[in-house]
């Protein structure tokens, strides 16, 4: 166990000056691209050092076989390699060192069946986002203004409906908007940048002339003091772009949205996704440290976070998508969105700072419950940011973020005790009632459960049940040890994490990894999940001793996969997950021998 002290000590390291947790996501080409366009048509001429560095990072970050991939450890894929070649090409005159690295992109795009002169173009993105077009429709507009494909790029681009947008917040989930809940600013911009390129029939156009003032005015409402919509590098470069094609150049939103992607550049030329997850890598670093945490923080340290923690609670309905007080996003920025991982990490969080909490913390913590049943969809489950929005996959329930809710719910049940009004425990107990319920009907005949913001790059369908699966069991195990829950329930938790952990046990490759999946090649976050789901089991035991001695032998420092998936299906890695994740595993590892003992 002496590694638990060496990955303690590595986090410990890694805190800011504020005394939380940065963490470092992997550079995105594809928000390189997209921002190196938006620089391009904002002002070529002053920011040519921005896009220099910008188009140096992507030449010698293409892959082997020509393409881009959304970060340096990504296999290419059609939709960042599209972006980057339109940002290549249409900054090609003033850097024709990128001439090698355009025909090596056109050739990988034409083994992928893409021809850059050809209208398929949009048949091909389209056909792989379906429905969706929350990323499909800015990728096809981004290469559209930058001339790709030459003759009427925008004819096959479906219109995004933004005068829609103008409707009142809770008609948004009764609309066929085709976009995500979080992707409002995409749809008003892009859709007004389509609809300034192409033509349309006279009344829609006269509605949508007379929508443009209002959607300007909205995106001017929702837009965070940062300049960045929802601190995302690519979502705020679609914006600004598409605005400053539409004519809006010198609008306040364009402006504060390119100073934002000024100042989110890193040294080397790259941007990342997001300015950061600096709660939820601060919430995943307090929760690995379990029981003794008491261990690697002291009093000051713990005091720090705390505060922090308490200080970035949205305590007023969010400008952004209406979102009421008590959540919290996944940063402290001011782009940051409460949604229904963070606010469970931030609660356990917490409870785990502070074993005897002020009244502060305890009322902080019952408005995050109180959040969360807010949020709790009809079927009994949680989705990410807002209730009720089902016809896109990521505003639907889902597994892993109900898992963590309940968790949570049940947490502040067990150590607020009589803190927690009668009137609020009976609440409290039916929403973890019917969110098991719908872990139960969600859970596969094979035990597992898929997660909604995670994959595998490897797997056929780029899901990933270890970790979903992995990520709930680990919950419901936790669940089960409050000594409140009743023994029907206890009974059915076991039931469910019992075949859970059949399906990791099989799942578990011949070098004693984890991958995403059976036979999928081993990470040390998918690994380290896995552990952490079976270290209550007896009969895994010589298994967990396997995964163990594997990640042992994994060099310093650990290396990261892209198993995150953000905004539409857009693959990144965060630096701090391997760490995090494999401390997590030690300490529960440990807390098994303690209890045999």
């Amino acid at each position: 166990m002496n590694r638990i002290n060496t990955i303690a000590n590595e986090l410990l390291a890694s805190r800011n000056e504020q005394g939380f947790w940065d963490g470092e996501l992997s550079s995105s080409a594809l928000g390189v691209a997209v921002s190196v366009i938006a620089f391009h048509f904002y002002d070529a001429e002053k920011l040519q050092d921005e896009i220099k560095n910008g188009i140096h990072w992507l030449i010698i970050n293409q892959n082997r076989d020509g393409g881009f991939g959304d970060s340096p450890e990504s296999l290419s894929n059609i939709s960042t390699s599209l972006l980057s070649y339109s940002a290549l090409h249409v900054t090609r005159n003033r850097f024709p060192g990128s001439d090698q690295t355009i025909l090596s992109l056109a050739a990988y795009l034409q083994t992928a069946g893409i021809d850059v002169k050809s209208k398929d173009i949009a048949r091909h993105v389209l056909d792989f986002y379906q429905k969706d077009y929350t990323f499909s429709v800015p990728i096809l507009t981004t290469c559209a203004l930058c001339g790709i494909p030459e003759n009427n790029p925008f004819r096959p681009i479906p219109q995004l409906p933004f005068e829609l947008a103008l409707m009142p917040r809770n008609f948004y989930r009764l609309l066929n908007l085709n976009v995500v809940s979080y992707a409002i600013p995409a749809l008003v911009a892009v859709g007004m940048a389509i609809f300034r390129h192409k033509q349309s029939g006279w009344l829609m156009k006269a509605i949508r002339k007379q929508s443009v003032p209002k959607a300007m005015a909205l995106l001017e409402k929702i837009m965070p003091q940062s300049g960045g919509f929802l601190e995302a590098i690519p979502l705020t470069a679609f914006v600004s772009l598409s605005l400053i094609q539409s004519g809006y150049r010198d609008h306040e939103v364009v402006t504060k949205g390119v100073d934002f992607l000024k100042r989110t550049q890193r040294t080397d030329g790259s941007w990342p996704i997001d300015i950061d997850l600096s709660n939820w890598v601060t919430t995943l670093v307090v929760k690995s440290f379990r029981n003794e945490i008491d261990e690697y923080l002291d009093d000051e340290s713990k005091a720090k976070i705390t505060d922090h923690l308490l200080a970035i609670q949205n305590k007023s309905v969010h400008p952004f998508n209406g979102s009421p007080a008590g959540g919290w996003g996944w940063t402290h920025y001011s782009g940051s969105v409460p949604d229904c991982d963070d606010t469970p990490g931030a609660i356990l969080a917490l409870l785990n700072l502070n074993p005897k909490p002020s009244e502060q913390v305890i009322q902080s913590v019952i408005a995050g419950c109180d959040w969360l049943l807010k949020l709790q969809n009809n079927d009994g489950g949680f989705p990410t940011f807002s209730r009720g929005w089902g016809k896109l996959p990521f505003d639907q329930s889902c597994a892993d973020l109900t898992g963590h809710a309940v968790v949570a719910i049940a947490t502040t049940i067990e150590k607020l005790g009589k803190e927690v009004a009668s009137t609020k425990y009976k609440k409290y107990k039916s929403s973890i009632q019917k969110a098991i319920r719908y872990l139960k009907e969600e859970q596969k005949a094979d035990g597992t459960w898929l997660p909604l913001w995670f994959g595998n790059q490897f797997h056929p369908k780029q899901h990933n049940p270890v970790y979903g699966t992995a990520r709930v069991t680990a919950y419901l195990t936790d669940t089960l040890n409050c000594e409140w829950v009743p023994a029907s329930l206890k009974v059915l938790l076991k039931e469910m994490t019992g075949k859970a952990q059949t399906y990791l046990i099989s799942a578990q490759n011949s070098d004693d990894s984890w991958g995403g999946d059976t036979g999928l090649s081993g990470t040390i976050e998918e690994t380290a999940l896995a552990v952490s789901a079976l270290a209550n089991k007896p009969e895994a035991k010589p298994k967990c001793e396997l995964g163990l001695q594997w990640l042992e032998q994994q060099e310093i420092p650990l290396k990261t996969a892209p198993i995150g998936l953000y905004f539409a299906s857009l693959w990144y890695g965060e630096k701090l997950y391997p760490q995090v994740m494999y401390l997590e595993a030690l300490m529960r590892l440990k807390e098994n021998v303690i209890r045999e003992n």
